[in-house]
């Protein structure tokens, strides 16, 4: 059985929402939308609000206004473990495995809120993980905190996959690891998203978020600045040259039809 199904509506709505870390605005006026079946990209430089923006819809901060919407339904304080029951599971920045436990132990830990889900449904879902992370299954028994961080990386996304989960929160899942190991991230992301899973995708790497994804925002000190198709963000000459790594002389050099907030 697949780990999510197509619903024919808008998966994520953001509307109008604001975040801060105590007396900081964070997030202002952040307005988005994530398409069933697509796979969105978040750019932007560090400090933009992107991983507040993951944290605040999986309801680990909580918004100061605004409204989020998973398939219509308001998730707008809700505690975390609720939100993982809606469909909405997080894979974090920098991991955050729990190293003292088996990779076995890990995955399993993130089946747990479904409940008293059938045994046989568990095992089908941990063989998935194994066929789309095979050196997992290799590794099954061995402690998580002793693992390669591309290794801590297929886990943290396997265990999130664990929860069946209809829309995918990826942060930096390509945060350290050699290019080889990028590659196969991003092979993966697709390959979930070809089997029916939505992915809102947090992504340093720029270029390669751009690859995979469907439509991207640009978000610049807690604002979406731009949006648009994901090709033609990435032959916007704002883009280019702020994150690709490709220098343009004139702004007037913009190509595509990329919408400027």
């Amino acid at each position: 059985m697949p780990f999510c199904l197509r619903i024919d509506k808008n998966m994520l709505t953001i509307r109008n929402l604001y975040t801060k870390y105590g007396p900081v605005s964070v997030l202002k006026n952040i307005s988005l939308h994530v398409d069933q079946g697509d796979i969105v990209c978040l750019i932007g430089a560090n400090g933009a609000g992107k991983t507040t923006l993951l944290l605040t819809v999986s309801g680990l901060i909580r918004p100061e206004k605004g409204e989020i919407l998973l398939e219509g339904k308001r998730l707008n304080g809700l505690s975390p473990e609720k939100i993982v029951a809606m469909g909405v599971s997080h894979s974090p920045e920098g991991r955050q495995v729990f190293a003292p436990l088996t990779v076995l132990e890990n995955l399993k830990l993130g089946a747990y809120p479904r409940g008293r889900a059938a045994a046989s449904e568990i095992m089908e879902d941990l063989e998935e993980v194994f066929e789309l992370f095979p050196r997992l299954r290799e590794r099954q028994g061995q402690l998580a905190g002793t693992l390669s961080g591309g290794e801590q990386q297929m886990l943290a996304m396997g265990r999130a996959m664990m929860a069946r989960p209809r829309l995918l929160l990826l942060d930096e899942p390509s945060l350290g690891l050699a290019p080889k190991l990028v590659d196969v991230i991003m092979e993966t992301i697709v390959t979930l998203n070809s089997r029916g899973m939505t992915v809102l995708l947090v992504e340093q790497n720029a270029s390669k978020a751009l690859e995979i994804a469907n439509r991207g925002y640009v978000l610049e000190t807690g604002r979406i600045i731009l949006q648009g198709p994901a090709s033609d963000l990435a032959e916007d000459s704002e883009v280019r040259r702020a994150y690709l790594g490709r220098d343009y002389d004139s702004v007037s050099e913009r190509t595509g039809p990329c919408s400027r907030v």
